[in-house]
């Protein structure tokens, strides 16, 4: 008997029901469910799984979800090589934050913490799109920017890699970004950009005020406007033969230092996400 069209693509990937987007792995669905995000359906790879993922089943039902038993693969072909770890949970597909947002939330600042924020110039591939995220969630990054164009998008990949943080930190799309940096030091953010060129190491300046820290796309980093709309740049040491590192474990190193600081400079005090 042949299977409907409405139940599988062309290319033989199962279709997501209802235009959701599917959101794979434990960690990544556990998070949505403990943000009260209950995914209106959940598939669980039929045997093991079953049982180890009882209690996340049973969370997920006791919300409402429509729960589902798949064998393996099916979930293969949905997640298209990513590591779904027997469950995949179908939900609204995320959004960018406006930028008119960013600008409000900015010139109201609610925290004694001074904002601080990610800037991703030309970060297209997903997995480190994700793990930006990640690395800014921990760090208590209050917002990520990104330009509208030669930016990754927020889909189903992103939010596996990023483990939660893809919903929990917002993730503002700007139209000009040399021109959002702009505003920003207009606002007093004090905007500063990484380069392998750059005099200064990260360790060397002063992080602890309102901070906007611009990464750059592998191989070509930033953009020249995005460079020159920067402040001041700053270099990671290198030792060794390797000229760079990758741009998600940069990012994590540059913003744990600016945490570093803050701490020292402030004990007990925590950032917010806004």
């Amino acid at each position: 008997m042949k299977q409907k069209r409405s139940q599988r693509s062309a290319a033989g990937k199962p279709a997501t029901p209802g235009g959701l987007e599917a959101v794979f792995g434990v960690h990544a669905v556990r998070a949505l469910i403990e943000r009260g995000e209950i995914p209106r359906e959940l598939w669980v790879q039929q045997g093991g799984a079953e049982a180890r993922l009882a209690e996340l089943v049973e969370t997920a039902r006791g919300g409402g979800s429509r729960i589902q038993s798949r064998p393996r693969d099916e979930l293969d072909r949905l997640a298209q090589g990513a590591a779904h770890q027997g469950v995949v949970a179908f939900t609204t597909p995320l959004a960018f934050e406006a930028e008119n947002a960013l600008w409000f939330r900015l010139e109201a600042w609610p925290h004694a913490t001074p904002p601080l924020l990610l800037v991703l110039d030309g970060i297209t591939d997903v997995h480190n799109f994700g793990a930006c995220l990640r690395s800014a969630d921990a760090a208590g990054v209050h917002g990520v920017i990104v330009p509208k164009d030669k930016a990754a998008p927020l889909n189903a990949t992103v939010r596996k890699v990023a483990c939660g943080a893809a919903e929990s930190v917002p993730v503002y799309q700007v139209t000009n970004l040399a021109r959002a940096l702009a505003r920003l030091k207009s606002l007093g953010v004090w905007v500063t950009g990484t380069a392998g060129e750059a005099e200064s190491l990260v360790f060397e300046v002063d992080l602890t005020g309102a901070t906007a820290l611009v990464m750059g796309a592998e191989g070509k980093g930033m953009r020249r406007l995005t460079r020159e709309a920067c402040d001041q740049l700053v270099k990671l040491p290198m030792a060794g033969t390797v000229s760079s590192l990758n741009v998600s474990v940069a990012t994590g190193i540059s913003l744990f230092e600016v945490v570093r600081q803050r701490r020292q400079a402030s004990p007990g005090a925590i950032s917010q996400n806004c």
